[in-house]
């Protein structure tokens, strides 16, 4: 069964997701060649407990890490370690905040670069240009995803149009990892898929008060992926890079509410 929440439920969402959006601000900004992804792992920590929240990874069994940090060909669940960053990487930052009894969780994917915009002359110019269309695609399936969650839509609508948007970009979406409801827990139900199988009318239908955490998790190459020997890690099965985008969406009798910016 999805959860349902009370108008006053998502007001404190709404509060938890300003909170978990400014800590991304200031992280992000301290994302550059030659810091560790540790580094930012504490950052986040410690900005979260500013916000007055706790780590919402730090509640999952077995997971000792306030955020997941993965780069270039991680996909999700990375460890932050001592990884020093380079110019070039793919980064995906991915936390979540636990405040006043809920959940709100958020990623995202950038380029590592020591100046804004892309590079300009040579090889690197090309690659950091091919990897902005490659985020860039991971994006636009995020914003027409969320242009889904609407009362009376169904939640195959979500899934299909990001499947869409991804493969029309020349992408793979990962079939193995799905987005989540998120509320009370961390992982509700439902889940929700990169991809789409079933008819749109056999999905479940979208009700006010539904909270989704709504996950673009796609690759460049193959879609499929492998758990490395942390045992958390999971990376392309081919090696090549990996994207995450994530909003957690509230929906409205208005239609979609983004809670995470």
């Amino acid at each position: 069964m999805i959860p349902i929440k009370t108008k006053e439920e998502i007001e404190v969402m709404i509060e938890g997701g300003r909170r978990l959006a400014r800590v991304f601000d200031q992280v992000l900004k301290e994302v550059k060649p030659g810091v560790e992804t540790k580094r930012l792992d504490e950052l986040g920590e410690a900005l979260i407990k500013k916000e007055k929240g706790k780590p919402s990874f730090k509640m999952v069994p077995g997971y000792h890490w306030s955020t997941c940090i993965n780069v270039n060909q991680g996909v999700v669940h990375g460890i932050p370690g001592g990884y020093r960053l380079k110019e070039g990487d793919l980064l995906s930052f991915d936390a979540g905040i636990f405040y006043q009894g809920f959940h709100t969780d958020k990623a995202e994917t950038i380029l590592v670069q020591r100046a804004k915009g892309p590079a300009r002359g040579g090889v690197n110019s090309v690659q950091s240009e091919e990897k902005y269309k490659f985020l860039e695609a991971g994006k636009r399936a995020l914003e027409k995803a969320i242009e889904m969650v609407r009362p009376g839509n169904y939640l195959g609508q979500i899934s299909k149009v990001i499947e869409e948007e991804i493969e029309k970009a020349g992408f793979s979406p990962v079939r193995a990892l799905t987005g989540h409801g998120v509320g009370r827990k961390l992982h509700e139900e439902p889940q929700i898929p990169c991809f789409f199988e079933r008819e749109v009318e056999k999905t479940a239908k979208l009700k006010k008060g539904m909270t989704l955490a709504i996950e673009i998790i796609y690759n460049l190459g193959l879609p499929e992926v492998v758990l490395t020997s942390d045992g958390w890690t999971i990376e392309t099965k081919d090696g090549k890079i990996a994207g995450l985008f994530e909003e957690t969406v509230a929906v409205t009798a208005g239609g979609p509410l983004v809670l995470t910016r």
